[in-house]
């Protein structure tokens, strides 16, 4: 357990068989401080979401990440909530995954035999399944940090204004040459694939191109599709068809 904000909840629902052992991690403050160096972010996994919100590393290097932070839950469960816990529990609804994964992050996962690093984009199998072992643990997640001229956003859209639970979202950062001209573009849609990752048919379609609402309309479309072929067609395709395809808009258009 380390805030508990998820594990506690499913404890309390009727019929769960509880664990033997709950092994209590939230006070080892080796595994609670963000630290920037050699032209990385390194977040341990106790690192609330109110400490990502609040640290000037991440609104200097990664402001996706910061704001993506600021729209969990509410005060208490950003208090509380920790980021290695958004990541493990694999909800397709996590809304920090979407911009580490953007922002190109490895995660360490360690055990009594060693450690190993692995792409977090890499990580899922499945919605609540990963790749760590049972005797395995978080202790990193580190990432590049983004170049000057890189601009990024994240778009979150749930039911209500607060306390919301992503119903899609997207991260996007966007970097520019000194004409105009889109050089790296990454885009990561939240709650929309069976796992996150980036979509590079769409990415690929804004390298070596000017911003227009033509483009970026157009690359939403392609999310929108790519969405679809992974998916399939169900009863919420109606809605997130459309949806997903403006939200890519407005993201890439927010970076500019």
């Amino acid at each position: 357990m380390a805030g508990g904000t998820d594990l506690l909840v499913e404890l309390r629902k009727p019929n769960v068989k509880p664990p033997k052992v709950i092994v209590d991690i939230s006070f080892l403050d080796e595994l609670c401080n963000i630290k920037s160096q050699y032209g990385t972010v390194t977040l341990k996994p106790l690192v609330t979401h109110s400490q990502i919100v609040n640290s000037k590393v991440v609104q200097q290097y990664t402001s996706l990440l910061s704001h993506a932070a600021s729209v969990i839950g509410s005060p208490q469960i950003r208090n509380r909530g920790t980021v290695g816990g958004n990541i493990m529990n694999a909800a397709t609804c996590a809304d920090t995954v979407p911009p580490l994964i953007a922002l190109g992050a490895k995660v360490t996962l360690k055990s009594k035999s060693g450690s190993r690093d692995i792409e977090l984009s890499d990580l899922f199998i499945k919605p609540y399944q990963t790749k760590a072992q049972a005797d395995e643990i978080l202790t990193e997640i580190q990432f590049p940090k983004l170049v000057p001229n890189a601009k990024s956003s994240f778009i979150k859209l749930g039911r209500r204004n607060a306390l919301s639970i992503s119903r899609l979202s997207v991260a996007a950062i966007l970097t520019q040459d000194k004409n105009g001209k889109i050089t790296d573009a990454r885009i990561v849609p939240g709650a929309a694939l069976p796992v996150w990752r980036r979509v590079a048919e769409a990415e690929k379609m804004l390298i070596g191109e000017k911003p227009s609402k033509e483009l970026f309309a157009a690359v939403g479309q392609k999310v929108s599709e790519v969405m679809i072929s992974y998916t399939g067609r169900r009863w919420s395709t109606k809605y997130k068809e459309p949806v997903i395809a403006v939200l890519v808009r407005r993201a890439l258009e927010q970076c500019l």
